[in-house]
């Protein structure tokens, strides 16, 4: 046998991936023909639920040369309405889109500081925490101690409560100051 690389059966080289589905079909509500269900809850134009076997709601949307939409699947018996099908999956990703730029993550922001930190770059903090609030991030502040400022933990506490009293018009507590190891952290969060 000769020295080299290990070559695999045939078996073991030509599998073949599985098909996937594309992600639109999974998304996109089923229309005329699709829908199986015997009887379904038909939306009228004037917005009233009217229960309609599936066959008499296709007749009514066909004579209108439109087509039956369903709108909820998951409720029994499905709700439909009749319309436009291109239009109303333009009106859905619309939707859908309006939505995805309005929720915007809220990240937490962290802001550190320690023992000796002079009260000028306290104020450039506080400034940093409230553009971040204007945002609506949540903001963490860690005061961190070193050597022998572990000694005097107290006036760690009272310089970052004195932070907290400084943003309280614009923010509250959203976890209460507590020490971690050598550190101190407060975790704030914007009014309402």
């Amino acid at each position: 046998m000769a020295r080299g690389y290990f070559v695999p059966p045939r078996s073991l080289r030509h599998r073949r991936r599985p098909q996937l589905q594309p992600r639109w079909k999974e998304k996109r509500p089923r229309f005329n023909d699709q829908i199986l269900a015997l009887e379904v809850l038909l939306i009228t134009d004037e917005g009233k639920p009217e229960k309609v076997p599936t066959a008499e709601a296709l007749k009514r949307a066909q004579e209108r040369e439109l087509d039956l939409i369903e709108v909820s699947g998951k409720t029994n018996p499905p709700v439909v309405k009749i319309g436009d099908y291109g239009h109303y999956l333009y009106q859905v990703q619309k939707k859908e889109r309006k939505q995805r730029s309005r929720s915007k993550q809220t990240e937490v922001k962290t802001l550190r500081c320690g023992f000796k930190t002079e009260q000028h770059d306290l104020d450039r903090i506080l400034r940093r925490a409230e553009e971040f609030f204007e945002e609506r991030h949540l903001v963490k502040i860690v005061l961190r101690l070193r050597g022998r400022e572990l000694s005097n933990p107290g006036y760690a506490r009272e310089k970052l409560l004195g932070l907290i009293r400084s943003l309280e018009g614009k923010a509250e507590v959203e976890q209460e100051l507590k020490r971690q190891g050598n550190q101190f952290i407060v975790v704030l969060r914007p009014k309402r």
